[in-house]
């Protein structure tokens, strides 16, 4: 039986995020170490439909890793999945084979049960509606320049990239979200500048005051890293695929209002309203075209955007 306090927040996933049917099938992919989160989801979906099931594997050595062949083919073949999984499946190949063809997915990677039981007590028509509104003003933009009094100065080219809704609300086939949700976000062609880290990101969590991560970077490309233990998540994943590994992957801009505070995990803290996230490595899975096996997430604060010159107005947040 679930712990009832996981019951309203899995409830929300599989009735209101996922509206799951009936005559659909929904598979819960998680591991052992957030195994109670993966049973409150598969019990809510167990009551909506006769076709549910939850499948177990050891939690991968860093986000993005494949998860086994047996897994992946399992999503590909389910109406509905829900990843509760220590390490992010989002940034994976089995992630967009299942929306591919044809899933709604939702991942919760590096979910926790107070981020579960707190990142889903929210307002998702809300969240939908600042997602809209932000997307009308970055939607084909040639230019985004983000700036912060901590010394983040870097300009994005989207380039023919799209921009996407992180909006929590995932109804459609081949669509796929974050839960917790609430970002407006894009894969760049290139980027340049300086960007300073000062609120979450891993391998640290949530930064102590005053400690801030510098990063550099050319034509798309991170040249520099102040931080070792950055440093050497990046080193050992480029091991595998060379400089794809110092790939900047991702500028993301938070629309959840209904996070007040970071709270050191990286799901929900860049989804909080008057945040931006610059990710660096894989992309393939929105809208890029590099294949890496790291997508690491650095929260800024206080982050005023430019597009194409004006600044533009961020929901209100922390």
């Amino acid at each position: 039986m679930t712990h009832k306090r996981l019951r309203e927040p899995a409830e929300t996933a599989v009735r209101k995020c996922m509206r799951l049917q009936s005559t659909e099938s929904c598979l819960i992919v998680t591991d052992h170490e957030r195994q109670p989160i993966g049973e409150a989801l598969y019990e809510v979906a167990n009551e909506r439909t006769d076709d549910a099931s939850i499948v177990r594997y050891p939690p991968g050595d860093q986000h993005g890793e494949e998860p086994p062949a047996a897994v992946a083919a399992a999503m590909q073949a389910a109406d509905v999945v829900l990843v509760p999984t220590k390490k992010s499946l989002t940034h994976t190949k089995a992630r967009s084979d299942a929306t591919a063809a044809g899933a709604r997915v939702a991942t919760l990677p590096g979910i926790t049960e107070e981020v579960f039981v707190t990142g889903l007590d929210a307002d998702y028509a809300d969240i939908k509606r600042h997602c809209k509104d932000l997307y009308a003003q970055v939607s084909g933009a040639e230019t985004v320049r983000v700036q912060t009094k901590r010394g983040t100065d870097i300009v994005f080219r989207p380039g023919d990239r799209e921009w996407r809704q992180d909006t929590g609300i995932v109804h459609d086939p081949d669509s796929m979200s974050n839960l917790p949700a609430g970002e407006v976000f894009v894969s760049p062609e290139t980027a340049d500048g300086t960007f300073v880290v000062d609120g979450t990101m891993m391998p640290h969590g949530l930064l102590e005051d005053g400690h801030v991560l510098e990063f550099e970077v050319e034509d798309g490309t991170v040249t520099e890293v102040s931080d070792d233990g950055v440093r050497e998540e990046l080193d050992a994943a480029a091991e595998e695929v060379g400089q794809d590994a110092y790939n900047l992957a991702e500028l993301g801009i938070g629309t959840n209002v209904g996070v007040t505070e970071l709270i050191g995990s990286v799901l929900l803290d860049e989804k909080a309203a008057g945040t931006v996230h610059i990710a660096i490595g894989d992309d393939h899975a929105i809208g890029g075209d590099v294949e890496a096996p790291i997508h690491l997430d650095g929260i800024v604060r206080d982050p005023k955007v430019f597009v194409d010159g004006e600044q533009i107005d961020l929901p209100s947040g922390v």
